[in-house]
Order: C-alpha cells, then structure tokens, then sequence
C-alpha cells in the first residue's frame, strides 16, 4: 500500500512562493509516478505536474510552466511542488497522486491519493 501526506500549504500574498511537500509510504511506492492536482472552489480538478519514477519524464500543465517546479527525492520518499509566481488563481487545494502509469497527466491514471493542502493566494 501506498500513503501520501501533503504539507507545506498556507496563505501566500501574489507573487510569493510556496514548497509543497508529499511524504509517501508503504513498500510499493518504488516505481511509482507522482503527480500534483488542484481542486479550487467551483472548479473541477486540474492537472499542476507529474513526474515519473526516474525523474526522466516531467509534465507540467500550460498554466504552470515556468511558475512550478516538480522534483523528488526516492531516498526520502518524497515528491516536492516549488510554486513561484503565485497568483490568486492559484488559490487551492493541492493533493498529490501514486499511479503505475507512463504518464500521470489524468486524475483517474492514479492509484493513491493525499487528502491535499490548502493553498490561498491573496490579492
């Protein structure tokens, strides 16, 4: 089984940063795909990142580019989302998602996911 637990999230004025992180455990999170999505208030889940296992393949949504960064560190079972730039769009809630998948950029291509951090960006 894999567990995800995200922290890091809080109230950011715009155009400040936020490190989100997600602590995963369990014996089959080796191989494992990350993903970053969020949920804000009225709107449906959106893609923010994935990365795979190696690090070799990393996808970022068009709105993220050059704003988030997506990195992990396997030794601390641990997947990063640097957020740069924030705007009040990007106001909320952020989970991270396991999957066994060559991709990672559709929620449902997830096995496992964290009950999310809040994130509010003010104006």
């Amino acid at each position: 089984q894999v567990q995800l637990v995200e922290s890091g999230g809080g109230l950011v004025q715009a155009g400040g940063s936020l490190r989100l992180s997600c602590a995963a455990s369990g014996r089959t999170f080796s191989g494992y795909t990350m993903g970053w999505f969020r949920q804000a208030p009225g709107k449906e889940r959106e893609f923010v990142a994935a990365i795979s296992w190696r690090g070799d393949r990393i996808y970022y949504a068009d709105s993220m580019k050059g704003r988030f960064t997506i990195s992990r560190d396997n030794a601390k079972n641990t997947v990063y989302l640097q957020m740069n730039s924030l705007k009040p769009e990007d106001t909320a809630v952020y989970a991270c998602a396991a999957g066994q998948t060559r991709s990672g950029t559709e929620y449902y291509e997830y096995d496992y996911w964290g009950r999310g951090t809040r994130v509010t960006v003010s104006s």
